[in-house]
């Protein structure tokens, strides 16, 4: 049987960098290829070029038997290739059915409506979508709208479907979902190709994989005859998935409590953390995580409560002075939030450090100092980049995340706050950053790790803790964890 795609000999040159280099892969109907590899390592790359979205410096791509070379996105998709891309491409103000139609043929001139929303509804029940015609696209979860722009690639008749990152966003139930309506899809005959950095879900759904590392393949293997071990030493070049050295260190005094805590979102709460004490918090995404982040970190006003740093109250202290009285607190958003992503490296790790000396003269930065401290965090915190002068958006998600890292462990905080530290972060970036966080823990901080990746939260923390409806609905010990109790605490909803 011929492949449904060949891609053979792939390159593309940025400069000096080669994104891809070389690379050969196979695709057939019915099979779902998954596309592993660390960030930065050329899978979106490879598959922009696919799509036509970028062109290749080298190679060939038969697709159905054909030909395509210097194809655009509007020619992929006319031969059936679909890419659904990690940020979505859907206008929220516009119904499920009004997206669909949207730049689509079929829909007719004076737009036939009711025959597309039949369409819509068929489709929906046969993969199990669960999708109204008539909802808006913003009302949506994730989840759902990522449901839409498959549904748009099955109706235009795609017979290749390539999904990049599909799983970054959503909730677990949510990527329990989509795995089951890719394997309905495989079952059908598409051929699916899953770009991602996540082991379980490739071993889980892909029948085979190609792994890239640098630009190259590092490795290609059939799933039911390897496993993350094998994958994981093929991605980054050793085993990263191991697990975590259990310590129990001496606890020390409690540094930060919270007592019936309020704001918009949570409340009312009551913890402790002590130092040498990871309190790792889980729980589905939107059930207060980020208000509770932000509420510690002082970016939200409390309602009610206080919170106590070290015996001091803080409850109404600004973020500057939580942070000079040793609260640190790396953000979710890095891209947003906890980064400048047009300043340099050097830039980004001096601002919590711009207003004193030596990094500080006359109200500016002192270069010299400033650049001397950014080389020194670069190489402690394993930073790859040409120099502290790199703009820091340039760089892969897992430098950008060590810049924040090494900005907020460097100081040696009393206690950290850490929402989502490796959220789409590869296992070797996952697993640094991680190991950090535990030799802080070590070292006597408190650290409140807040993350929605259930595997990580009782890997590392002392005591697990579940968060629903802004409020906790239980806290154990890491030894006396029950998964099903876990399972139903993560279920609830404040009344």
């Amino acid at each position: 049987m011929a492949a449904l795609l060949e891609m053979r000999g792939m390159v593309k040159v940025y400069g000096t960098l080669r994104a891809n280099d070389g690379i050969d892969l196979d695709l057939f109907a019915g099979e779902i290829l998954g596309l592993l590899g660390e960030n930065g390592s050329g899978k979106s790359t490879l598959m922009k070029v696919l799509f036509g979205m970028v062109k290749a410096d080298g190679g060939g791509i038969v697709f159905r038997g054909r030909e395509l070379s210097g194809h655009h996105p509007g020619e992929a998709m006319a031969l059936g290739i679909a890419m659904i891309h990690q940020h979505f491409m859907l206008v929220e103000a516009m119904t499920v059915l009004e997206n669909i139609m949207l730049g689509w043929p079929q829909a007719g001139r004076l737009l036939k409506r009711q025959m597309i929303a039949e369409k819509i509804r068929d489709t929906s029940r046969r993969l199990g979508l669960d999708l109204d015609p008539d909802a808006r696209v913003a009302d949506l979860s994730l989840g759902k709208r990522q449901r839409v722009e498959i549904l748009k690639a099955v109706l235009r008749d795609a017979e290749l479907l390539i999904l990049d990152e599909p799983t970054s966003n959503l909730a677990p139930a949510e990527i329990h979902d989509l795995l089951v309506i890719l394997k309905r899809l495989r079952s059908e005959g598409k051929g699916i190709i899953f770009i991602t950095h996540k082991m379980p879900e490739v071993i889980d759904v892909c029948d085979k994989v190609v792994v890239l590392r640098a630009g190259k393949v590092s490795g290609k293997a059939v799933v039911a005859q390897t496993d993350r071990a094998q994958l994981a030493e093929m991605m980054v070049g050793r085993d990263v998935t191991t697990p975590y050295a259990i310590k129990s260190p001496e606890k020390g005094p409690v540094r930060l409590a919270v007592h019936q805590l309020a704001a918009k979102g949570i409340g009312p709460l009551d913890f402790d953390v002590k130092g040498g004490e990871i309190l790792a918090i889980a729980g589905v995404d939107g059930n207060g995580q980020l208000e509770l982040a932000e509420t510690l970190a002082g970016l939200r006003r409390a309602d009610d409560g206080q919170i106590s740093l070290d015996g001091h109250d803080i409850t109404d202290t600004t973020p500057s002075s939580r942070t000079r009285n040793g609260l640190a607190y790396m953000p979710a958003d890095r891209a947003m939030t906890a980064l400048v992503k047009s300043m340099t490296i050097m830039e980004n790790l001096m601002l919590r450090d711009v207003a004193r000396p030596p990094y500080s003269a006359y109200g500016l930065l002192n270069r010299g100092p400033a650049r001397k401290r950014a080389e020194a965090l670069m190489q402690q915190f394993d930073i790859r980049a040409p120099s502290p002068l790199t703009r820091a958006g340039s760089l892969s998600g897992g430098n950008q995340q060590k810049i924040v890292i090494a900005r907020e462990l460097a100081r040696q905080p009393a206690v950290l706050i850490a929402h989502q530290p490796t959220w789409g972060l590869d296992p070797g970036a996952t697993r640094f950053v991680l190991e950090r966080i535990l030799a802080l823990r070590d070292a006597g901080s408190a650290v409140i790790y807040i993350s929605c990746e259930l595997e990580e939260v009782l890997a590392i923390g002392d005591r697990v803790a579940v968060l629903a409806g802004g409020r906790l609905a239980g806290v154990v010990q890491r030894e006396a964890v029950d998964m099903p109790q876990i399972g139903l605490w993560m279920s609830e909803r404040a009344a």
